[in-house]
Order: structure tokens, then sequence, then C-alpha cells
């Protein structure tokens, strides 16, 4: 079974370093120019799952949340990831501002921390990855 279709089944993780590996493996199917947007509570381990994406794209740069720059930019080998963290924005119109449509030069990923902040601005082809916390420290991921 793909990673994507084992995804959109819902997978459990019992530690930061599986969900790590396995958005590493998710990010290597990813085609070019596409926006990932992350769904999940503070602490769910959102942050955690783009450190591993990173990885699967390349990037070997340590990966942080942007909750205060709002974006990072991380290059990788043959594509670009841009991290954005929507928390502190009030709405789609402040994306603008940024000047975010710079960096995204294709070929690049998108991931997007708090989406729900900007969803009209995100493109209708996003891939949806909620992730959420069950029985503790295990995590649960599902693509929609």
């Amino acid at each position: 079974m793909s990673i994507s279709a084992r995804l959109r089944a819902g997978v459990t993780t019992t530690s930061a370093a599986e969900t790590r590996a396995l958005a590493a493996e998710f990010a290597a199917t990813l085609p070019r120019d596409t926006t990932l947007a992350l769904h999940g509570d503070m602490g769910v381990g959102k942050t955690t799952f783009v450190q591993g994406f990173a990885e699967g794209l390349g990037v070997h740069e340590h990966v942080t949340s942007p909750t205060f720059a709002i974006y990072s930019v991380y290059r990788g080998a043959g594509r670009t990831l841009v991290h954005l963290d929507a928390y502190r924005l009030e709405n789609e119109h402040q994306i603008e501002a940024l000047l975010l449509d710079e960096f995204l030069v294709s070929p690049w990923v998108l991931a997007v921390e708090w989406p729900e902040k900007i969803a009209p601005w995100l493109p209708s082809d996003t891939q949806h990855l909620t992730l959420s916390i069950e029985d503790g420290d295990r995590h649960r991921l599902r693509l929609h």
C-alpha cells in the first residue's frame, strides 16, 4: 500500500522519530508545486511532521516553527520548502503583504500550519492532513 493510501486510511505513530520518518516518506511522493495544509491543535506535532517532511525533500537545515517569522524557506534537493505558520494571521489578505509568492518558484512545496486562518487563499488542489493525539503520546495522521 502506498504512503498516500496509508495516510488516507489513517496512521498512528508512537514517537516523534516515527512521525518524521512517515513524513519523509510522504514528501518524496508529492508532485511539484504542492500545498499541504496541516490541521490540528497546538502541540499535536505539526512542526515535527514538517521536520521529517523537510528531510524527505533533501533539506539539511534544522527546521523550527516559524510562528514569529510567519514563514521560513528551505532549499532542498531539487525543491524549495516554504513552511508557513498562519497562526498569527487574521485573514487571507495578510498573506499578500508577506510577498510569499516570490518564494513559490517552481519546483516548490508549501506546508501550512493553521490553514483554516487563510483557507480562501489556499489552492483548490491543496492536500489536507489532520494530526491528533490519541492515548497520551500516540499521534494519528490522516490525509483528506
